[in-house]
């Protein structure tokens, strides 16, 4: 084959001084003696027998694995450790109190989300329209206490839920060892929006309860991040604006510092729903 290749390359190059190809596009016909080099008349191959199917036993037989042999069985690596320890029991006790504080969670859930430990109080009917139905006071939420239980409804609650997880513990990290504790100071009251009686006034939020007031959060180290001391100052100033940033979704209403005077020390938030969302100030 090698040398019919080089006889059909000697054709077809044009030796110097030669005239140029003609400008067809037509290939040369190969020549007859290199052809029948390269053509093997079908003659010659010959028929191959067609394979015949294997036996049974045969088929059967090569599906058992092939032994290894014992010094490829026995092999490790040589940081493996010799003896492999069985890992131990778990302690009795601890298993019961495993079992025992989930059992206790359970039980404390309220709203049907076992993130939120309370428990359930009756339905309110206040004057001036003061009411919350399926009221709930809420001891803690997410894994976080709350100073003051707050006497809320169930939506409510899931958003301040929602809040604590998304907002609050992701926007104080690692900070005095984490989250501890929320100051409350404030929740359900019978009052108008501007304070005073209900009645003189367009009602509040927080007389249906809708809404919770937080004042600071409080860390595991036992400082404590306030609204009234560290807003707009330094590193806390920043995660106390990405919390407030946060509550915006899961609340309607969301009040700072920003918003006046009468919330220089505390958020005000609250699950009131306005045709052109969520009211952040």
């Amino acid at each position: 084959m090698i040398r019919a290749a080089l006889a059909l390359g000697m054709l077809l190059a044009t030796p110097a001084g030669a005239e140029a190809p003609s400008a067809s596009v037509r290939p040369i016909v190969r020549p007859a003696a290199l052809t029948e080099n390269v053509i093997v008349p079908l003659a010659r191959i010959g028929l191959f027998p067609r394979p015949q199917l294997r036996h049974a036993s045969v088929a059967k037989a090569s599906l058992v694995p092939l032994a290894m042999p014992e010094a490829y069985q026995l092999a490790t690596s040589p940081q493996a450790p010799r003896v492999t320890e069985r890992p131990a029991l778990r302690p009795a006790a601890l298993t019961q109190r495993v079992e025992r504080q989930a059992q206790e969670t359970v039980r404390g859930q309220i709203c049907g989300d076992p993130a939120i430990q309370g428990e359930e109080i009756a339905d309110i009917d206040g004057p001036g329209g003061c009411r919350v139905l399926g009221a709930v006071r809420v001891k803690s939420v997410a894994g976080i206490s709350l100073t003051m239980q707050p006497t809320i409804d169930c939506n409510t609650a899931k958003a301040l839920r929602r809040w604590i997880s998304d907002g609050v513990i992701p926007a104080v990290g690692d900070t005095g060892g984490g989250v501890a504790a929320l100051r409350v100071v404030g929740h359900y009251t019978c009052r108008s929006r501007v304070g005073g009686s209900a009645t003189n006034n367009k009602m509040s939020e927080h007389g249906r309860g809708r809404a919770v007031e937080i004042g600071g959060i409080q860390l595991k180290d036992g400082r404590e991040l306030t609204v009234l001391t560290d807003w707009n100052k330094g590193a806390a100033g920043k995660q106390l604006k990405s919390m407030w940033r946060a509550a915006c979704g899961p609340f309607g209403t969301v009040l700072g510092p920003m918003a006046n005077a009468a919330h220089r020390d505390h958020f005000h938030v609250d699950t009131a729903r306005y045709r052109n969302g969520t009211y952040c100030r």
